[in-house]
């Protein structure tokens, strides 16, 4: 960066040319004889060329149009046909375990157990209360996500309690209702 309280530096002075004068002379005798030739050619087309009028007047324009609509051929049709093969689907399948009833004086113990599908309760049996079920089978229970077909819907759990598909925390769900 240069101090702003100094002066600029002058440029450098231009050296001495370093040609002989005799070839700068001739430098400008061969542009001079250039551009009278120029002149002298440029001079020579004006013999043909006529003198403006006073009054200008409008030449004739003849315009022709002519309009072609070319109707373009239809094109083949190419249909290509392809065979989908079907993936084979997941297979659902549902165990229900009932409970042995042992004829016994005074309290046999019997065990149930089950799997669900997609109800998630973990409940198999149901009490006959449920109106909605899901997919695989079982009765709904609160804090489960409803299906689409389901919003607004009521029904009741395995125990009989009354459920509502509600919106609510961002998601369709079945509380207590």
């Amino acid at each position: 960066m240069t101090n702003p309280y100094t002066a600029p530096i002058p440029p450098a002075p231009r050296p001495p040319d370093a040609r002989p004068l005799r070839k700068r002379a001739l430098v400008w005798l061969g542009g001079s004889a250039l551009f009278l030739t120029g002149v002298l050619i440029g001079s020579t087309g004006d013999a043909e060329q006529q003198p403006v009028e006073a009054k200008v007047r409008p030449a004739t324009t003849v315009t022709a149009t002519a309009t072609t609509t070319a109707t373009p051929e239809p094109a083949p049709t190419v249909t290509e046909t392809v065979k989908v093969k079907a993936k084979p689907a997941p297979t659902v399948t549902v165990t229900r375990t009932a409970a042995a009833r042992v004829a016994g004086a005074g309290g046999g113990s019997g065990s149930t157990g089950g799997s669900g599908g997609s109800g998630g309760s973990g409940t198999t049996s149901r009490t006959g209360t449920c109106s909605i079920v899901s997919n695989a089978g079982n009765c709904y229970s609160a804090g489960q996500f409803c299906r689409n077909s389901d919003h607004g819907a009521v029904t009741s759990t395995a125990s009989g309690t009354t459920i509502k598909c509600v919106y609510s925390a961002n998601a369709w769900r079945w509380t207590a209702a």
